[in-house]
């Protein structure tokens, strides 16, 4: 009889991550908090990925700018490939997380030919490597990501943007890190391109046994990329599920408006489309109870004066009057 698989260790996790920023209000005005990431939860295995979806502002690229150690968390635990990110493991820790822009146009340096921006992380976190070294390495990468050895000395101006996207991917592979974040990477991109991408990133999925934190606003992408999904709005998790299961029956009622404006491919699939009234609230702003709640159209009483908090096994959401 063949002995039950081990669990997998996660190689990020996060509890109750949260960041806030101190804004001034005009000369002598007192200091407000903009809470633009409070008490965020996840786990994160080898060879799966987290996709973080929600509307701009609710703190998607807040949290991957925390996960990647670019900005320390106000509070809460992170803990990347078993060790705390505690700011003196940083510089350690940042070889074992990298990340993927947006915008594959302003991400690379112009003036830098394509092997030196993928030498350049070497060069810092590797300096034993000889030169000779580092341009292999360099140069086996290209082929990786599915560009030409001969592209190794042209400038970024002479790619397109689904090759200069290829380059962003292979200099963030370049330390070998185990998690990738993957902050909307293909939504600067046509439509023709977005699927070659998103192909190259399955597939370096499969050969490196990568996990990606995968933010996005499409969900239609994250259908086809992610495993499970956490749902932000105004800088809270109000759902967290599976995919499949988050996509069969939505529970929080904002996961299901969002889900309602995604285009499906069956013309003649029944469709109600959700239209959210009203404005997101100040981010300033102290909400007392549900922040969705001036939006939601199940609104009661106890919305407006209590925060809901994620409940639920393996598909949770923060709502009292959750769908069916």
């Amino acid at each position: 009889m063949t002995a039950p698989l081990a669990p997998v260790a996660p190689v990020a996790s996060a509890e109750k991550l949260s960041r806030f920023y101190e804004v001034k209000d005009g000369v002598f005005g007192k200091p407000q908090t903009v809470r633009a990431l409070s008490e965020v939860d996840f786990s994160l295995s080898p060879g799966k990925t987290l996709a973080v979806v929600g509307e701009s502002g609710c703190g998607k690229s807040t949290l991957a700018r925390v996960v990647t150690l670019i900005e320390p968390p106000t509070s809460g635990r992170l803990t990347l490939n078993g060790t705390e990110a505690v700011p003196e493991a940083w510089a350690d820790l940042r070889t074992d997380v990298q990340i993927v822009f947006q915008d594959p146009y302003g991400s690379l340096n112009p003036r830098q030919r394509v092997g030196a921006i993928l030498e350049e992380p070497l060069i810092i976190n590797r300096p034993d490597l000889s030169a000779a070294d580092r341009q292999s390495q360099a140069r086996e990468m290209l082929k990786l990501v599915g560009l030409r050895v001969e592209h190794f000395d042209r400038y970024p101006h002479m790619f397109s943007g689904g090759q200069r996207q290829r380059i962003a991917v292979a200099r963030a592979l370049m330390l070998n890190p185990k998690v990738l974040v993957l902050d909307e990477p293909v939504s600067a991109l046509d439509l023709s391109i977005q699927s070659q991408i998103l192909n190259l990133l399955v597939d370096l999925q499969d050969r490196l046994g990568l996990a990606y934190l995968f933010i996005s606003h499409d969900l239609s992408v994250v259908r086809h990329m992610a495993d499970d999904v956490i749902v932000m709005y105004l800088g809270r998790a109000v759902e967290t599920a599976p995919k499949d299961a988050l996509f069969a029956g939505p529970k929080h009622p904002y996961t299901k408006a969002l889900l309602s404006a995604t285009p499906r491919a069956d013309p003649e699939a029944a469709k109600t489309r959700i239209k959210l009234k009203g404005e997101l609230p100040s981010p300033l702003a102290t909400i007392t109870g549900c922040p969705f709640a001036p939006r939601c159209w199940k609104v009661q009483d106890r919305c407006r004066s209590e925060l809901p908090l994620l409940m639920g096994d393996t598909h949770r959401a923060a709502c009292f009057f959750p769908e069916a």
